[in-house]
């Protein structure tokens, strides 16, 4: 199932692929694994992100 894995590389979440396509979420990992390798670079520029909007928020007192 090509759309999966190009789902998967686009940091489309886990659960919502594996809904999408039928799978659990279970065996969506042991058959697309190799495509959510690199997803640390993802999840740290997302929290790199939201932690400099709260700093934001915070410095001009929202």
């Amino acid at each position: 199932m090509i759309f999966v894995s190009t789902w998967l590389s686009s940091g489309v979440e886990p659960q919502l692929v594996a809904q999408r396509a039928g799978h659990s979420v279970a065996v969506l990992f042991r058959v697309y694994a190799k495509f959510l390798k690199g997803g640390d670079e993802a999840a740290n520029a997302k929290i790199s992100a939201r932690l400099n909007q709260h700093r934001t928020d915070a410095s001009s007192g929202l």
